[in-house]
């Protein structure tokens, strides 16, 4: 099968080697792809927003299944463009990306399907949004409160204020930070304690099947200091959550969601990502990702022993239920490397060393990599490369992953030395 992968970060890395070891796969493009991926994939210079074009190549170039990597082509129909012309594609529908695409329209979702979350209100102006949190409906000026983008923000578009002084502030650098589309709308919420954790899983629409739950790491800097980016490193395993809160949730969160989905005429097909917040209350939904996270697929990815085109095609024909989809035991870790200024101003064109030596065990997932004029690998982006390692253990997952990073180096990389911790 002639295989096409839409993205150029480490996801789309960590998906073009998933599909590289099926015996069915023929080939595999990626649009447009990375220095690493280049090593498996035949790149192609479309970038992922150009819809229509990706879907004239798919029919040119007889691409037998297609897999959407990030959030922008789906927000922007790319699958409702491949099903018009009777492609095969994975990824979520133009209506069902809402979910992520507008954090109100997300909110209200879950509200009329009584799926547990944080209260909240949306404002429809920075104006209303300061007159909302001066109103004490999230607390008095010492209470913490959640400041969303409404749009697609790539991963920078929350913010968790300490006080209502740190919140009014937040409303007004939002459009800064994230661009004036993002902030049409402004969602505010509680501050939700407890334990963060995802939860990924296929859906064929009426079924579903879950992957091993995984934790990221947002900020930047070690104790979670610093500025949210768009993950700087994730673990699997180590018994993130327990039977009792997976079923729990299943029945509290998947269920109505995926009804939900229904009832509105957008069956959910893809891959659909909770975040939730472990509380005393039991878990709350943070946010809906309709696709798979980055760096929580090469975490995840490492350890499926299922052949990734067998389950794509039980998604397609609706089929989850009759695969039995197979994880290696243990954890997994993956250590994001970055460049010096992200996650604001990236400093890229630096040469990338260490890169050929051989690690065992370890996969070096590119993300923001080019080849220069002598064939080197450089940076190009804020986010590099995901070192993931398996292990029997988290620890023997983690001790493998830093071993590899301690190989690699460029001027001004950075990596957060406590993932898992």
């Amino acid at each position: 099968m002639k295989i096409l992968v839409i993205g150029s970060g480490g996801r789309e890395h960590a998906l073009c080697w998933a599909f590289n070891k099926s015996e069915k796969t023929s080939k595999i493009f990626c649009a447009d792809g990375n220095a690493g991926i280049s090593e498996i994939a035949e790149c192609v210079s479309i970038k992922p927003d150009n819809i229509h074009a990706l879907a004239d190549f798919a029919e040119k170039s007889s691409i037998d299944l297609t897999f959407v990597g990030g959030e922008t082509s789906l927000a922007l129909g790319v699958v409702d463009e491949f099903e018009k012309r009777n492609l095969k594609i994975i990824g979520a529908s133009r209506r069902a990306a809402q979910l992520e695409a507008s954090k109100s329209f997300a909110k209200d979702f879950m509200a009329r399907h009584n799926v547990p979350t944080a209260k909240y209100q949306t404002a429809h102006s920075f104006k209303e949004a300061i007159e909302i949190l001066r109103s004490g409906k999230f607390g008095d000026t010492d209470s913490s409160v959640v400041i969303k983008a409404d749009g697609l923000a790539a991963g920078k578009g929350v913010i968790v204020a300490k006080d209502r002084a740190e919140a009014e502030r937040a409303v007004n650098d939002l459009e800064n930070l994230v661009g004036s589309k993002a902030v049409e709308k402004i969602v505010l919420e509680e501050c939700l304690i407890g334990r963060e954790v995802s939860l990924l899983m296929f859906a064929d629409g009426e079924n579903f099947a879950l992957m091993p739950p995984v934790r990221d790491h947002k900020r930047i800097f070690e104790r979670d200091e610093g500025a949210n980016t768009g993950g700087m490193g994730t673990i699997t395993g180590a018994n993130l959550l327990t039977e009792n809160e997976t079923a729990k949730i299943v029945n509290e969160v998947i269920k109505p969601t995926l009804k939900g989905c229904q009832t509105e005429g957008f069956p959910f097909r893809g891959i659909l990502f909770l975040g939730l917040m472990m509380t005393t209350g039991g878990a709350k939904v943070l946010e809906y990702n309709v696709r798979f996270g980055d760096p929580e697929t090469q975490a995840i990815l490492v350890r499926l022993k299922t052949d990734l085109i067998e389950i794509c095609e039980a998604v397609l024909f609706g089929s989850l239920s009759k695969v039995k989809i197979e994880w290696e035991a243990g954890s997994s870790a993956c250590v994001v490397l970055a460049s010096k200024g992200y996650p604001q101003k990236a400093e890229t064109g630096d040469i990338i060393k260490g890169l050929d030596k051989n690690f065992e065990d370890v996969n070096i997932f590119h993300a923001g990599t080019k080849k220069d004029a002598g064939g080197n690998s450089i940076t190009s982006g804020g986010r590099v490369l995901g070192v993931t390692a398996k292990g029997d253990d988290l620890d023997e997952a983690l001790e493998k992953a830093y071993r590899a990073v301690g190989e690699i180096s460029w001027s001004g990389m950075q990596y957060r030395r406590d993932i898992g911790k």
